[in-house]
This record gives structure tokens, C-alpha cells and sequence, in this order.
């Protein structure tokens, strides 16, 4: 195997480990060995990436965003997490990576978030959950992706309320979102109602605000059949994921955490989508819709993500299904079905960003 890091952004095998995490969790853990076996066959990868130089605790900055610097980063935190607790590691790097958590559609964080995840359910962290995390966070260090302007929580409107006023550019005619999405992103300044998005949220708790945002974003993926819904899905899975680490973060990282998150949803949502025509229809057809029982749901996210499928299925039916149970909505089983009729197999998305 390939010893330098991959341009492609899968390495580590780090969409591997996620799915292992939901899938644990959705009460198939028999299945991951055989499905991690045909993940490695099926998708290129990449061995660890050699350490080159060390990180100067006290001038990381210079190398955020720098992928080649990725095992440099991974043994700065294996050193950190060796001399500290995990959670004073968490708590001191999770404000200085937030402001990039759009890397690579967000992965960073939700690598990041299931490594917690398994560290908190654990009396004594293993050296394998430990590697896990430093990892989670050098991924997320290395892809680093801050966007422009700043969120701030000084707003009248709700997250449903914000997302119905943000204009939309219409997307060319035949052409896939994946063609210039780069673009959208790196212009995002410019773009109709980027700014005015940012300052656009009223004020509200931590943990009713992700509601707000996993609720929201179902139901876009349910609003957009003319696309793969695999971008939309990560608004939903990283507010889900962010969900999982917020216990473990001081009070005062969470509040910046959904104010990042809203962020990444604006940009999501101008990138990716260029009208909002269904989405005033979404909660009616959500509510409409004959959708099976969660177990159901489960089942056919297990089949879907088999050495054939899409890991993304397993991720959002869990994450979905976890969100639902916190306070129900339609809009979850309707998006999960939807997504698992259309999600393709294999889809390349390590190529969206």
C-alpha cells in the first residue's frame, strides 16, 4: 500500500471506522468485520501518513489545513493524549478546529465525535481508542477548512425560517452539482444571502438549536431528489455527531460549536442546492409518507450498506434514529427511506470537496 497520504482525503480508513461505530450501535456489530473486509477491497486506501516534521504546540496555526502535514498532526495529539486525559485534549482543541469543521464535508468532526463516543463508554480508554482519537483530530487538522464571515446568534429567525429566506442560485441546466460546487464554496462571500444568513438565527440553547438543524435538514434531503442526497446528509449526521461531544466540552464551546454548524449548513445548502421549490411541502409529505417501523428502517440500512453499498446509509440511519428519539419528527424516517431508495452504490463522494 501507498505510504504518502491520499489527495483523494480517504485515509486512515476513516469512513470505516464511523461505520463501524453506527453500526454497533444500530445492534449489528457481527456484520462489521465481513463489511470492513469488503470496505478495504471495494475503496482505495491509504496507510497512516509518515510523520515529517514536528508541530510546535506553540505555533500550530502555520500548519492547519495542510494535509501533508497530517502525520504530524496525528503524533503532536498521540503525544498530548500520552501526557493528558482525553477530555482536557478535547476540550482545548475542539475551539481551535471548529472554526474549520467543513472539511471534507465535514468528516473531521464526525470522525472526531465517534472516537469520543467510544472513549466515553469506556472506564479505562484502550491504546486503540486513544490512536482513534488523535487521528479523528489530525484529520480534521489537516483538512481544515474555515469559511468566511462569522456567525452570530443576534437574529429573530428560526432554523426553518432561515432556511426558507437564504435565495438560492439555480443550478446549470444537466450539469451535477460536483462540477462546480468548488467554485460555490470559494465564492461564498459573494454569493445573494450568504451574510445576511450568518447573522440571521435567534438566540436559543445548544441542544434545541441541533434539533432545529437535524430537523431542517431531513427534511431538505427529502426536498431535493435532483441530487444525491449524500451532501445534504451531513446536515443532520454533524449536528447528530457534534451532539455526541458537547457533554464532554465546557458550556461556553458549545454555543460556538451550532454557530460553526449553522455556518457549514448556509454553505451546503448555496452550494449544493438551486431552488428550494419542494421544501415548503416537506413536513406534509413527511407526514404522508408510509414509512416502516425504525427496525425496518435498520434492517434495510444494514442490507444497503453491505460490500456493495454506500457507508453513508448506516451513518445517516443512525445518527437520524438517534436525533428522532430526542424529540420525534416525520421528517427523519421520511429522509432515512428516502435516502435509502437513493443513495447509489459506491458513491464517489470523497471527490465533492
Amino acid at each position: 500500500m501507498n505510504s504518502r497520504p491520499s489527495s483523494a482525503g480517504i485515509s486512515w480508513r476513516a469512513r470505516a471506522k464511523c461505520e463501524a461505530s453506527s453500526g454497533t450501535v444500530l445492534g449489528h456489530g457481527d456484520q462489521i468485520p465481513s463489511w470492513v473486509r469488503a470496505y478495504r477491497s471495494a475503496m482505495e486506501h491509504h496507510d497512516p501518513p509518515e510523520p515529517r516534521h514536528p508541530i510546535d504546540p506553540a505555533s500550530w496555526r502555520a500548519a492547519l489545513g495542510a494535509f501533508e502535514r497530517a502525520g504530524d498532526w496525528e503524533m503532536l495529539f498521540q503525544r498530548e493524549l500520552a501526557d493528558s486525559d482525553w477530555r482536557d485534549v478535547l476540550a482545548r482543541w475542539w475551539p481551535r478546529l471548529v472554526p474549520g469543521l467543513m472539511s471534507r464535508l465535514t468528516h473531521g468532526l464526525i470522525r472526531t465525535a465517534h472516537a469520543v463516543r467510544g472513549l466515553a463508554a469506556t472506564p479505562v480508554p484502550t491504546d486503540a481508542q486513544l490512536t482513534e482519537l488523535a487521528r479523528g483530530l489530525a484529520y480534521w487538522a489537516a483538512r481544515h477548512t474555515p469559511l468566511p464571515g462569522r456567525v452570530t446568534l443576534t437574529g429573530s429567525r428560526s432554523v426553518e425560517d432561515a432556511v426558507a429566506a437564504l435565495p438560492r442560485t439555480p443550478l446549470p441546466p444537466g450539469r451535477s452539482p460536483a462540477a462546480f460546487v468548488g467554485q460555490r464554496l470559494s465564492h461564498l462571500d459573494s454569493m445573494p444571502g450568504y451574510a445576511e444568513a450568518l447573522g440571521a438565527l435567534a438566540p436559543d440553547g445548544a441542544q434545541a438549536l441541533l434539533s432545529d438543524m437535524t430537523a431542517a435538514f431531513a427534511g431538505l434531503c427529502l426536498a431535493h431528489p435532483e441530487i444525491n442526497p449524500v451532501p445534504l446528509i451531513h446536515g443532520v449526521t454533524a449536528p447528530a455527531a457534534a451532539r455526541l461531544v458537547l457533554p464532554y466540552l465546557p458550556q461556553e464551546q458549545h454555543l460556538p460549536t451550532v454557530e460553526a454548524l449553522w455556518q457549514a449548513h448556509v454553505a451546503l445548502l448555496l452550494a449544493f442546492t438551486g431552488d428550494r421549490e419542494q421544501e415548503p411541502r416537506v413536513r406534509a409529505l413527511a407526514e404522508q409518507a408510509d414509512v416502516p417501523a425504525w427496525e425496518e428502517l435498520v434492517h434495510r440500512a444494514v442490507e444497503h450498506g453491505d460490500e456493495h453499498g454506500d457507508e453513508h446509509a448506516i451513518k445517516f440511519t443512525e445518527a437520524s434514529r438517534r436525533e428522532h428519539a430526542l424529540r420525534p419528527d416525520p421528517r427523519y424516517p421520511a429522509a432515512v427511506l428516502n435516502a435509502l431508495e437513493r443513495i447509489p452504490r459506491r458513491y464517489p463522494s470523497r471527490n465533492l470537496l
